[in-house]
């Protein structure tokens, strides 16, 4: 990612994310939210997008496994 996110919403949080059990074991315990906003992006040609980033986060962890959702133009 190049910058920062904007537009952060909230998709889902502690029980409504189904992968929180995998999060919990490798990257610790804690509450766990799956979010999602805009950035710009860097893909591996070099080249430079806006898109659409999923991730997930938690308080005292951070950012972990953001996803490319769609890109914009």
């Amino acid at each position: 990612m190049v910058g920062a996110i904007v537009n952060v919403q909230t998709i889902a949080a502690g029980r409504g994310i189904p992968e929180r059990r995998r999060l919990g074991k490798a990257d610790g315990k804690g509450h766990w939210r799956k979010k999602k906003g805009i950035a710009r992006v860097r893909l591996v040609d070099g080249s430079i997008h806006t898109a659409e980033v999923h991730c997930y986060e938690a308080h005292g962890l951070g950012r972990k496994e953001a996803k490319i959702k769609r890109f914009y133009r």
